[in-house]
């Protein structure tokens, strides 16, 4: 991005904010309390498991607002939406957890666990081991490490943490100068369709990015995906995940939208 552009760059402004955030939640309560609070540290839900052996892949994604649009569904709650998510079809769950740009929050992993059984991936700026230790604590089976967030040397130190936490890693990139990031301790590659400098979303990054990825890596497309043809192009080359969100939670009824999305998916 053009530094000069009057385009406001909000990764930085969030990533800023998260490791203040981060910072305030240390005094209250340390990472070395966190870590004694963890009392089982194996794999719940394999992630990637669940991508590869689904029929349709889709990770059906919890999110009531995003920088970019705003509120798209203030008032949602996710014991009313998430346990129907896995009855219409969702192979895995992402729930935002950040709070002033995503208007998530712990909460909404820890009071949906304990009523569903497939994979949920705490999708949130991940920087900091503390937040490891906080998805372990709330039962979280999958943590999703942004390459353009993180040196090369914090995603590989997080990633492996995370796997010493019995947690599954999604690694995100946007473009082929992140492809190092791929590590040992990387379950799953997502592809970000969303620039996430300007917001911009463009699905053709996934097909561009996957011809040069790892053929018998995890792929997952991200973002700016509305319709099942797209999702079944995407499968010809090669993804196994789709995460969807607004496409879902913008409607009265999410788990709705998403049971003829599947419908309309394994329409030949």
């Amino acid at each position: 991005m053009n530094k000069n552009s009057k385009d406001k760059d909000i990764l930085s402004e969030i990533i800023a904010n998260k490791r203040f955030e981060i910072d305030l939640q240390k005094r209250s309560v340390s990472a070395l309390q966190l870590e004694k609070n963890l009392t089982d540290v194996s794999k719940k839900h394999s992630m990637r498991a669940a991508l590869i052996n689904s029929d349709t892949g889709i990770i059906a994604e919890f999110k009531r607002r995003s920088p970019s649009k705003g509120w798209i569904n203030r008032d949602a709650q996710p014991v009313d939406i998430i346990p129907s998510y896995q009855e219409a079809g969702a192979a895995a769950l992402s729930i935002l957890t950040d709070e002033k740009y995503f208007g998530g929050n712990l909460r909404d992993i820890r009071s949906v666990r304990p009523l569903i059984n497939i994979p949920i991936l705490r999708k949130d700026f991940v920087v900091d081991e503390y937040q490891l230790y906080q998805a372990k604590i709330i039962s979280a089976d999958a943590v999703l490490l942004i390459a353009s967030a993180l040196t090369q040397e914090e995603c590989n130190a997080l990633a492996e943490k995370a796997h010493g936490l019995g947690l599954e890693t999604l690694l995100e990139i946007h473009n082929e100068k992140e492809l190092v990031y791929v590590n040992p301790h990387i379950d799953m590659v997502g592809v970000n369709n969303r620039n996430l400098s300007t917001f911009h979303t463009d699905v053709e990054n996934s097909f561009r990015l996957a011809a040069l990825l790892p053929k018998d890596i995890v792929l997952v497309s991200e973002s700016g995906i509305s319709q099942p043809d797209t999702v079944k192009q995407l499968r010809k080359n090669g993804f196994r995940g789709f995460l969807i969100g607004e496409t879902f939670m913008k409607t009265d009824k999410p788990a709705i939208a998403l049971a003829d999305f599947v419908t309309q998916l394994k329409i030949q």
